[in-house]
């Protein structure tokens, strides 16, 4: 295995789902702009649309996440098709 290929600086840091408000908390080199405060301990923090705690394929419930219109946007064009 060639060496320095790997990052060194993983350090905890805290993501959080943006469509639930779940947090977790996992080792990662990501730049995280923001912090957060969790039982005494400041972290980094990223904010995700969707993890496993919200997404479909995990939860079992449909749910639209539409973030920049892409959804309606989809629809419009072929979301007619079937109909007739």
């Amino acid at each position: 295995m060639k060496q320095g290929l790997h990052p060194e600086n993983y350090r905890p840091v805290v993501f959080k789902d943006m469509s639930n408000e779940d947090t977790f908390i996992t080792r990662s080199t990501i730049n995280a702009k923001e912090t957060i405060e969790i039982d005494g301990v400041t972290y980094p923090l990223v904010k995700i649309e969707i993890s496993s705690t919200s997404h479909p394929f995990y939860t079992g419930k449909q749910k639209l996440v539409d973030t920049a219109g892409r959804v309606d946007k989809f629809l419009s064009r072929y979301g007619n098709r079937n109909k007739k």
